[in-house]
């Protein structure tokens, strides 16, 4: 820097060191106090953190602008664009030993997997994510362990996703570290778990604790996506009319932000909410916009959870071929491990199209195909619906004593507490 700007050893030197000491330094020979360094920043006119970490503060100014231009990429709805401006960043921020712009390339990269359905990859950067967040408070590292459990869930790993979320939210309520941002992110993250395990009481609690705390954030989006996960539980009370209300604000929030693919998630849960009311003609049109927008991005595992949902929708307006075209299309994309819900909920659909047509065998096929899936993810509504799909199949075709066992393994997983695996709910927050 001295011989870029013209400086001679003396003039960087005076008044208050000696040329003989600058060419000490120069040489490596001798490290330099930090009245020192602060006298040659002011001297060089640069930012003493500069001189000590040998970091350029314009480097890094601009590298946290670039992360915020990656997160623009994938709030429009362009992952795999979004996924390569954040690896070129994670190496630069790995370059230059910045912790904090690491974990946020890697908070990225984890979201970007999550969208293209590649769950494995997603849980490993949001791992590396958290490491690089070790020694940050608990609030710092709540986007990298929210990122984790909602990897687990998408593989329909349910409980232990809302071990993750109740641990962490236990942490933060029992230690006073009263965080909107992050008591709001981990209790909308907590009601789509919270609902497929039957735990609807939960559910709706984590719903009015995240609409408490909404008006303390200062993230829209978050907002925005907690209006879209409350949804779910106002319709499981069959308050429609408030979940479209709240799907309505999410929806005007996404588009203020220009974020397509909440957007588009958005068009899901009112096309979710109008199948649940019987609006089957609207709930289509709603779905079909949600899978069009998510197909263009290239959303792979929630255009198929998507895909299953039109489907039903189709099979009861009569279109049964067309819906049994749908899940058969999507169902390699699902998996135990990636989307075991969506991917049970596609088998019994076709178990039932399967029944209505008469062929037996193949809606049996179907159902057990489902129970082995649901029973992985230990999704108990949904489990107990099957097993009563299983028995009537199996009663109407004369098997009487396994009708029986189904139905009993029913009630065992209707019966069951609705709760996790911890007991009691989190605390509650400090409101």
């Amino acid at each position: 820097m001295r011989v870029e700007q013209g400086l001679t050893q003396r003039q960087l030197a005076e008044p208050v060191y000696t040329p003989a000491y600058i060419s000490t330094l120069e040489s490596g020979r001798v490290r330099p106090s930090d009245d020192a360094l602060r006298h040659l920043a002011g001297r060089l006119g640069v930012a003493f953190d500069e001189l000590a970490t040998g970091r350029s503060a314009r480097l890094v100014t601009e590298l946290r602008l670039r992360l915020t231009e990656a997160q623009r990429t994938f709030a429009v709805g362009e992952a795999e664009a979004a996924a390569e401006q954040y690896a070129e960043l994670l190496v630069e921020a790995e370059t230059q030993g910045l912790a904090g712009e690491q974990a946020a390339a890697l908070l990225g990269l984890g979201e970007c997997a999550l969208e293209t359905g590649e769950l494995v990859a997603g849980r490993q950067y949001f791992e590396r994510a958290e490491a690089c967040l070790a020694d940050a408070p608990l609030p710092a590292r709540v986007p990298a362990l929210r990122g984790r459990a909602v990897a687990h869930y998408l593989a329909g790993e349910l409980r232990y996703a809302v071990y993750l979320l109740e641990t962490t939210l236990d942490e933060l309520n029992r230690g006073g570290l009263h965080d909107p941002d992050a008591l709001l992110l981990l209790y909308a993250s907590a009601i789509g778990p919270y609902m497929d395990m039957g735990a609807h009481a939960r559910a709706a609690q984590a719903a009015e604790f995240a609409l408490a705390l909404a008006p303390q954030s200062g993230d829209p989006a978050l907002v925005a996506r907690m209006h879209r996960s409350v949804a779910r539980t106002l319709v499981a009370e069959g308050r429609l009319a408030e979940a479209d209300a709240s799907l309505a604000k999410a929806a005007e929030l996404y588009r203020g932000l220009q974020i397509r693919t909440e957007l588009a998630n958005c068009h899901w849960m009112r096309g979710y909410v109008y199948a649940q009311d019987g609006q089957l003609e609207r709930a289509e049109e709603e779905l079909r916009e949600a899978l069009g927008m998510l197909s263009a991005k290239r959303a792979a595992l929630y255009s198929s959870q998507v895909a299953v949902e039109l489907a039903d929708v189709l099979h009861r307006r009569g279109k049964s071929d067309e819906a049994a075209a749908l899940l058969h299309g999507v169902l390699d994309d699902l998996s135990p491990e990636r989307g075991a819900v969506h991917s049970a909920a596609a088998h019994r659909l076709l178990g039932i199209i399967a029944e209505d047509a008469r062929r037996t065998e193949d809606a049996e096929e179907h159902y057990v195909r489902a129970l082995s899936l649901l029973e992985r993810a230990g999704a108990a509504g949904d489990l107990a619906d099957l097993c009563r799909l299983l028995g009537d199949l199996l009663r109407r075709t004369g098997r009487v004593e396994a009708a029986l066992d189904a139905y009993r393994t029913g009630l065992g997983h209707r019966t069951a507490p609705g709760t996790t695996t911890l007991g009691p709910a989190p605390a509650q927050p400090p409101l």
